[in-house]
């Protein structure tokens, strides 16, 4: 429910109904995720939003997001304050927006109700962290106007259209429409509505996919054989390697440098690359069989089964799990 800048006859039942504040207007991605994360909790599943620009009708709702220039972490949550300087943890220098500032204070409590789990279980702490770095950064990048990327690299080509701030821009009436109050805040709420469905999205996603992956992960690393690391069933292991081998307090001397796994029909085995974002690898697979396939690759090798090997190296395939842990097996000794 959506109340723009009016006063409303007070009654019993409405001193009662939780009220969230923010500016009405013009309207961005951050107050617009605020607003649906707050709703997220019991406390306010069922508040009614007030837009204004009025101090005292602002003052009036329980909590306040994006504007009034205060924040003291349990009503106000505005960032536009000249000394303003918030991040989310010492680990992050981007300054936070409302959509942070209500993460950073409420983000473990919807991360528990979405994924069903205890406030204090662990999940939700190693969760609270990631998926504010995932998502939530952006957003307070977005409105502080701070870049992702330093001043001297310009992009070649135009993003903001397809952007979630800029696509909640974009649901701003535009200047040659009609538009009052009750317009803006219709508007509002269809934006309010889309940057939140990609924020539970995101949060199941980590919760019941990347996290379950991670666990699956951990227990590879934990059994590997000295550096080749086997995954019995398909999962998003480049994701978690890197985190976990630290975590694990692997060095360069004892990391992991083939995973083999099954594609669905045959395996791989794929050398590790040397971080997340490179494509250089570790240790590349044998120069001498980048490039040779089939029957040939298994006479070069003299492993059977052999399906191919890339021609960089970063990649082989054979038609059953032990053929891919014996190319890994053979590979280390070049």
């Amino acid at each position: 429910m959506l109340e723009h800048n009016r006063e409303l006859p007070v009654n019993k039942k409405q001193k009662l109904e939780m009220k969230i504040g923010t500016h009405s207007g013009t309207f961005h991605a951050d107050e617009a995720l605020a607003v649906y994360m707050l709703k997220l909790l019991p406390t306010y599943r069922n508040a009614t939003v007030i837009r204004s620009r009025t101090p005292e009708i602002l003052e009036a709702c329980d909590i306040i997001v994006d504007v009034q220039g205060k924040y003291d972490g349990t009503k106000h949550f505005d960032h536009h304050q000249r000394e303003f300087a918030e991040t989310f943890s010492p680990d992050f220098k981007t300054k936070l927006s409302s959509a942070g500032l209500v993460y950073k204070h409420f983000g473990k409590q919807i991360i528990s109700q979405q994924l069903n789990l205890k406030l204090e279980d662990a999940k939700v702490e190693l969760l609270h962290p990631i998926i504010y770095a995932e998502l939530i950064e952006a957003f307070d990048g977005n409105d502080n106007g701070e870049s992702a990327y330093p001043d001297s690299v310009q992009p070649r080509y135009k993003t903001s259209r397809i952007t979630l701030p800029g696509m909640v821009a974009a649901l701003n009436p535009a200047w040659n429409e009609p538009f009052d109050d009750i317009i803006l805040d219709s508007r509002f709420e269809q934006a309010s509505k889309l940057v939140g469905g990609v924020f539970v999205d995101t949060v199941n996603y980590y919760g019941k996919s990347w996290l379950p992956a991670r666990n699956l992960v951990k227990q590879a690393l934990e059994n590997r054989s000295g550096r080749i690391m086997v995954m019995d069933s398909f999962v998003a292991w480049k994701s978690h390697i890197y985190d976990l081998e630290q975590e694990l307090g692997l060095t360069d001397k004892d990391n992991v440098l083939y995973v083999c796994y099954s594609d669905g029909k045959g395996w791989r085995v794929q050398s590790v690359s040397v971080a997340p974002e490179s494509f250089t690898s570790r240790k590349p697979l044998p120069e001498p069989w980048r490039g040779i396939r089939d029957q040939e690759l298994s006479d070069l090798t003299g492993i059977p089964g052999c399906v191919f090997v890339h021609a960089s190296g970063f990649i082989g395939g054979n038609a059953t799990r032990e053929g891919a842990i014996e190319m890994a097996t053979k590979a280390l000794t070049f």
